[in-house]
């Protein structure tokens, strides 16, 4: 079995008022992952990149949305959001500089 870099697994952080009031008042983070992905790859994803220790991963997965594009109907790929916990007192620094 292959391991995935970690950097394919955590496509992108999500920055939005809920996520930054969950960030200061839980310790946690909120990233798109790869759907396919588990929760241990997750949290070892974000402890190499970040170097940072992970207590707990939620997942969501979200259905693509259908959109109109002139005369036809496409449609937004599917996506898995992951809410991201940290141990104590410790923080990913690409957050606090926004």
């Amino acid at each position: 079995m292959s391991r995935k870099d970690p950097r394919q697994i955590i496509r992108r952080p999500v920055i939005s008022e809920k996520m930054t009031q969950l960030r200061t008042g839980a310790n946690t983070y909120v990233f798109v992952v790869d759907p396919v992905a588990n929760k241990i790859e997750i949290a070892r994803a974000i402890e190499e990149i970040f170097d940072v220790k992970v207590t707990q991963v939620r997942t969501q997965n979200y259905a693509g949305k259908t959109r109109r594009m002139r005369t036809s109907i496409g449609r937004k790929p599917d996506w898995k959001k992951a809410i991201v916990t940290l141990e104590g007192d410790q923080s990913i620094e690409i957050f606090d500089q926004v």
